[in-house]
Parts: C-alpha cells; structure tokens; sequence
C-alpha cells in the first residue's frame, strides 16, 4: 500500500515538473515585477488547459503530501 502511495505521489511530482516546465515563457524573475515588457494576455485553448491541468495536479499534490504525514 505504501509503495503503491509513493509511486502515484512520484508520478505526480514528476508531472507537475514536466508541466510547468512547458509553460516555460516569460523569461525569468525579471518579469515577474513588470521587467518583462510584453503585455498582458489571456490564455486560450492548450495553454488554458496546461495551466488549468498544472493547478489541478498541485493541489493534487498537496493533498497526497498531507496524507502521506498520517500513513
């Protein structure tokens, strides 16, 4: 049971990474404050759905990491 936790809890952290690695535009810490220049968009389409399926995985994690405390 325990094992089979740790696999799912890796492949979650696994995909969190790979997500967030392919939303990868912006070009660092710069423009998080507003160094960036480029202007604010919406997302629309595969790029929703990243960010969407990104969220949902993280909480997914966050739950699966408060679980594991208790087992």
């Amino acid at each position: 049971m325990k094992n089979l936790f740790l696999i799912i809890y890796a492949l979650v952290a696994i995909l969190v990474i790979a997500l967030i690695l392919l939303q990868g535009r912006g070009g660092g810490l710069g423009s998080a404050w507003g160094g960036g220049g480029e202007t604010f968009t919406t997302r629309r389409g595969v790029e929703k759905f990243t960010f969407s399926l990104t969220i949902a995985l993280v909480v997914l994690f966050l739950i699966l990491s408060i679980v594991y405390l208790f087992l």
